[in-house]
């Protein structure tokens, strides 16, 4: 990871302590200028483009959802009601993607691990579901097809498609508990790690002046 990046954990408090004020704050302002931030620090990362418009395409229906409801339905200042809440949808987007689409899901867990103690069992067991994923896929592949040979199609809202998918997920998490206890893993025992992650004292004053500024801004100031 670039030295030049901010430090994943910082960028996973950046996005709690923030998320969570947005939830609260009534504030199209705030939310814009989120938007805005977040999008500058993804362009500098140099996150692909066509992956954030389909990312911002999948969002317009939730944003045009909740900005319509609210035109239709609400009371009061309806206008800028629904601006609030079709704004947090791109707000709560971006700040998800400065943590998600800059940093591999590998190196987010091993910094919060080694930063901020998250348990190492909870670490490790989310690693091997991630890297699961790719098995969960053929196997859902696998499950269609042997059904169409028996006559049978199953759609992807079809709930027994996903019961066997979870079957066979359960079957997979006693062997993975097997082979991690195999290979040396033991909960609560201290480990030695070979993953480094430098996390400048400044990163954490960010952190908190953004956090700090948010509120001041939001519920203060209150901006339309």
């Amino acid at each position: 990871m670039s030295s030049k990046r901010i430090n994943p954990t910082i960028l996973v408090i950046i996005m709690l302590g923030v998320g969570l004020q947005i939830t609260f704050a009534h504030s199209v302002s705030t939310n814009i200028g989120v938007v805005i931030i977040t999008l500058m620090y993804l362009c500098y990362c140099k996150t692909s483009g066509k992956l954030l418009f389909l990312a911002s395409l999948y969002a317009f229906p939730l944003a045009l959802g909740s900005w319509w409801s609210f035109i239709a339905f609400g009371t009061g200042d309806v206008w800028h009601t629904a601006w609030i809440y079709a704004s947090r949808v791109y707000a709560y987007l971006y700040l998800g993607a400065i943590v998600t689409l800059t940093t591999p899901i590998k190196n987010i867990l091993l910094s919060l691990s080694l930063h901020l103690k998250l348990s190492t069992t909870f670490v490790y067991g989310l690693l091997a579901s991630f890297n699961l994923l790719g098995r969960i896929k053929r196997q859902y592949k696998i499950i269609r097809y042997s059904a169409m040979m028996r006559g049978t199609t199953y759609h992807f809202w079809n709930p027994s498609l996903y019961l066997r998918i979870i079957i066979v997920a359960l079957n997979w998490s006693q062997d993975l508990a097997e082979a991690m206890t195999s290979q040396g893993f033991s909960e609560g025992a201290l480990r030695t790690l070979t993953y480094k992650d430098d996390l400048p004292k400044w990163q954490w004053v960010l952190a908190i002046f953004l956090i700090l500024i948010y509120f001041f801004i939001s519920f203060l100031v209150h901006p339309w």
